[in-house]
């Protein structure tokens, strides 16, 4: 199951906006810095909440989620894959002027 909700490009984009720690993240504005629809952010995060990668705290009717610390890790990884995917594309051009 956890492949199934971490390799795919909307789940891994919430995972990478929640490593920036110098704001609060609530399900709304998870969903506009990640481009999906509340409703899906919304289901993502029960997901990561279910096998503890993400946790949240309650304050009035909003709640701030935040990664656990194995949710670090994992948005680590994905932030490193993302890197290697990127710099990996940025090559293929420039070998295919060279040939």
């Amino acid at each position: 199951m956890m492949s199934n909700i971490l390799l795919k490009q909307k789940q891994a984009r919430i995972l990478i906006a929640l490593k920036d720690t110098s704001q609060d993240w609530y399900i709304s504005s998870l969903a506009r810095a990640s481009g999906t629809t509340y409703v899906h952010t919304c289901n993502f995060i029960a997901a990561c909440d279910s096998v503890g990668i993400t946790t949240n705290e309650k304050h009035g009717k909003l709640k701030i989620i935040k990664l656990t610390e194995k949710g670090i890790k994992l948005a680590d990884m994905l932030s490193s894959i993302n890197s290697m995917v990127s710099i990996q594309e940025q090559q293929k051009p420039a070998e295919a002027q060279v040939k």
